[in-house]
């Protein structure tokens, strides 16, 4: 059972359609049009839901599939199921903190440490910059 107990009524009212769609309806982004696909900034993605952290932006890596891929997430931050939807059999994430969808894993990455593609709509993400460090130091 997740930590953030909300009703349908409450994760529309706070998510854009389009959020809604990915994170509560477990839908997809088309891919190379997400905010984060690109984003070589230093800090960590959170739930774009619940703000749980996720990812940290040191395992991010450009996998060219148009989506925001890590090779691992931040232990216990969220969940693995199966998901034999369209046709497919694969392994969706979610977030462990509010149970919303943020893609799915593959075992892709043959030139990352696991091995493994956490590939994730930047629909389901947020973003927080790591702080600049003290310049005089």
């Amino acid at each position: 059972m997740t930590k953030v107990q909300k009703t349908d009524a409450q994760w529309r009212e706070e998510l854009t359609e389009e959020q809604y769609r990915v994170l509560r309806s477990k839908g997809t982004e088309t891919p190379f049009t997400g905010k984060f696909n690109q984003n070589k900034e230093t800090g960590v993605y959170t739930c774009g839901a619940c703000g749980e952290q996720l990812f940290s932006s040191d395992t991010k890596f450009d996998s060219s599939s148009g989506w925001p891929s890590f090779y691992d997430a931040i232990p216990g931050s969220v969940e693995f199921k199966d998901d034999s939807t369209n046709g497919m059999v694969r392994t969706e994430i979610t977030c462990t903190n509010c149970g919303s969808h943020l893609g799915h894993i593959f075992d892709d990455a043959y030139d990352q440490p696991t091995g493994q593609r956490y590939c994730i709509n930047s629909l389901s993400l947020d973003f927080k910059p790591k702080q600049a460090e003290d310049k005089n130091v």
